[in-house]
């Protein structure tokens, strides 16, 4: 291996950035104790709920001078002055709110707990806090509707949770501006005094309602915010209910709309996905996804972009098999109804869950892969698991063949009318036959009783550091079932019984690597495929003498997608030592592009995670390596 310093030339783009970073860290969740995973148990069983976010920027219902796109972040996006905002005040007044029937309509739908902007962005509280006047008894309202949700919640057997905004557009001393706000000077601000009004805030509502089963932070993504910040901030909420659920946006962990934790010392007891579902799922780690019913989470008026109750339902369904919770939202109008599109979801959502439930609450996730039908969540039962098979796809012969697996098939039935049906088994798979049985709509679930923890025959993992190498690659080969032996080829022929036996092995030239698992001699897994290619180099490029530092250049503007840079007028130029974003010169829309040399030691395979707000490329000797244009996120 060449020993000489080698140089890359490499570009980093980003725009509308509030944090940027280029690390080579996995996502991962810190481990809890015994303690914090029974505290966490209520949650994981109820794996459904309701996210409310109303406020007053219900008022002007998603439209500003003749825009109808907005929705809970108005004041910011339309670019609305403090003093003009803040005449909403006097337009809320909900008379139409009825706690009794949101709670009751959560509870019809199949939700067990509920999470109520307390406090949203724009800094307006909804309920009679001491600390300011921007609070909802300065409303004509002058009702306590937290109050009322508590009683309700209470009367109903749900779960009071509350969300509150770290980001607050209206206090004095938060920072930063937004930098459209030219009559609202900085000067004298101090953010210190900020995180005390926040505090006496979050001690009023973790005093005055009783137990709170969740408090759901957000707006940490501002350069104010801190790790330290966010690690005082948790252990205060702690300190005032110890039992008490905190999400991940409390600290500065969160990777992107992804939602799950960076590995480190980050607090945070669940991750937050935002308007996604992961792929996978997360053995070990605690994650909800938050959706919207159509396009906005606060009330927009001329939002008619519905989510059928079907895709909500199979989202609800996806989410349970992959071990996470589902929090869907509804923006309630200004006079305090939800809008009737949310109501008929809700119903529909709740007519499924009648009969249904069972296959949602206090279930794990599934232990097989992808099902061509459907999903499949599993519950553990005296003596052994309950798997409950939730079939989209009907299959066409009415037979309900199962993934492969080491159990056989004790009872079978479907669980909305306790139908007993056939199943036999052959060789590692078990059928159920579905002939006669009447569909359920959006999905019906049949239900496979099996003796013990469910052995899944999953094909083998084939693990290695990268997909390609230089010299030689280290390939692993791990299954978790037990007594079984994995064989493998890299001939491009399906393993047999006569192929190499795998334990682990080394590629020296480029391969695909095939792989199955066999018991007794027979084949019980799918066949499992990797390929691996070994590459030159990069050729490096002689930089005498090099300069330290990066170059950087700063632009203001305004973009959905990154612009074309070389024809546009950088605001600022110059030379940094690392990454820094200060010299924004205060904008809040900006981008960076930052240009320099990289000296690498030894060749080898390098691995590059770039993160990034709204926004980021990298290049490496010109030539785009990672393309993180768009949503918030962290691409390898």
């Amino acid at each position: 291996m060449q020993q000489a310093p080698r140089m890359m030339k490499w570009l980093f783009t980003a725009t509308m950035l509030t944090t940027s970073s280029i690390f080579m860290q996995p996502l991962a969740q810190t481990a809890k104790t015994k303690t914090d995973q029974q505290k966490m148990q209520w949650w994981r069983d109820a794996r459904f709920g309701l996210f409310i976010h109303w406020g007053l920027y219900s008022v002007p219902a998603g439209e500003w001078n003749g825009n109808t796109s907005y929705g809970e972040w108005i004041r910011s996006t339309a670019q609305i002055p403090l003093a003009t905002y803040n005449k909403f005040l006097s337009q809320f007044n909900p008379t139409q709110f009825n706690a009794d029937d949101w709670v009751r309509m959560a509870k019809d739908a199949g939700m067990k707990y509920l999470v109520i902007t307390t406090k949203h962005h724009d800094g307006f509280a909804l309920w009679p806090t001491a600390t300011t006047d921007f609070n909802v008894m300065n409303t004509p309202f002058k009702r306590d509707p937290l109050k009322e949700l508590a009683e309700a919640c209470n009367k109903y057997g749900l779960q009071l949770c509350f969300y509150y905004s770290i980001m607050d557009w209206h206090h004095p001393d938060y920072l930063p501006r937004r930098d459209w706000e030219s009559d609202r000077s900085t000067e004298g601000a101090d953010f210190s005094r900020y995180i005390t009004y926040m505090k006496e805030q979050l001690k009023e509502l973790l005093t005055n309602y009783g137990k709170i089963g969740v408090l759901w932070f957000d707006g940490e993504w501002e350069d104010a915010w801190t790790h330290e910040l966010g690690k005082d901030l948790y252990n205060y909420v702690k300190s005032l209910q110890p039992d008490i659920i905190i999400n991940n946006r409390v600290d500065k962990g969160r990777a992107g709309m992804a939602g799950l934790t960076r590995t480190g010392d980050f607090v945070g007891d669940f991750g937050t996905p935002e308007q996604e579902i992961p792929a996978t799922g997360f053995p070990g780690v605690d994650w909800e996804s938050c959706m919207t019913m159509n396009g906005n989470w606060g009330y927009n008026s001329h939002d008619q972009k519905w989510k059928s109750s079907e895709d909500l339902i199979h989202k609800l369904i996806e989410t349970a098999s992959k071990g996470g919770n589902y929090l869907l939202n509804v923006g309630p109008t200004a006079a305090g109804v939800f809008p009737q599109p949310s109501i008929e979801r809700l119903r529909d959502i709740g007519s499924w869950m009648s009969v249904n439930s069972a296959s949602i609450y206090k279930t794990q996730a599934s232990p097989f892969k992808d099902l061509n039908y459907g999903y499949c969540t599993q519950q553990a039962i005296p003596g052994g698991t309950r798997l409950y098979f939730h079939v989209i796809n009907w299959p066409a012969d009415g037979k309900l063949t199962l993934p492969p697996m080491g159990n056989s098939i004790v009872k079978a039935y479907t669980l909305a009318e306790k139908t007993n049906l056939k199943s036999s088994r052959q060789n590692a798979f078990n059928t159920i036959q579905l002939q006669g049985i009447q569909q359920q709509p959006y999905a019906t679930v049949i239900t496979a009783e099996i003796k013990g923890k469910t052995i899944a025959y999953t094909e083998p993992l084939i693990e290695a550091p990268a997909s390609i190498f230089i010299d030689q690659l280290p390939v692993v080969f791990k299954t978790n079932i037990p007594g079984a032996i994995v064989y493998y080829t890299t001939n491009g022929k399906d393993p047999a019984n006569t192929s190499a036996q795998a334990r682990s092995m080394t590629l020296r030239k480029s391969a695909t690597i095939k792989a199955a698992c066999f018991l007794n001699g027979k084949q019980i897994s799918n066949v499992a495929s990797a390929s691996f290619e070994k590459v030159t180099p990069i050729p490096a490029q002689d930089v005498n003498p090099p300069s330290g530092g990066l170059q950087f250049a700063s632009f203001e503007g305004k973009w959905d997608r990154l612009p074309d840079f070389t024809a546009l007028s950088p605001a600022a130029m110059g030379t940094l030592a690392n990454f820094d974003i200060s010299m924004k010169r205060g904008k809040e829309e900006y981008a960076f592009v930052f240009d320099g040399w990289i000296r690498i030691p030894l060749d080898g395979v390098y691995t590059f995670y770039l993160s990034s707000v709204d926004g980021s490329r990298l290049f490496i000797n010109d030539t785009l390596t990672v393309d993180n244009d768009g949503m918030q996120g962290e691409i390898e």
